[in-house]
């Protein structure tokens, strides 16, 4: 196994431009890609994460913030390993309200 993966969501430069714009990781991270002109297509079942995930028009990030989160790129997949078994993510019921 190589370098370790980490969650981008908690990185501390991404945690100081969300302060900075009074937004989330989450939020900051949907914009960048965005500015960066790319497609984004955020997940949730969380009626209120949807909603924020659209709340991203509202500001624009700063040429030294887009370098600043470009800077993280390690090369490295962040997030949950692909190749380890994850049954309790196939195994919740998502409600139909």
């Amino acid at each position: 196994m190589g370098e370790r993966r980490r969650n981008v969501l908690q990185d501390a430069t991404i945690a100081g431009i969300a302060a900075a714009h009074d937004k989330t990781a989450a939020q900051v991270m949907l914009r960048w890609q965005l500015q960066h002109g790319r497609s984004a297509i955020p997940k949730s079942t969380n009626p209120g994460r949807i909603a924020e995930n659209f709340d991203v028009l509202d500001f624009e990030l700063t040429g030294d913030q887009l370098a600043r989160i470009d800077a993280l790129d390690t090369g490295v997949r962040n997030g949950p390993d692909p190749d380890v078994p994850r049954p309790e993510m196939f195994d919740r019921v998502i409600p139909e309200d």
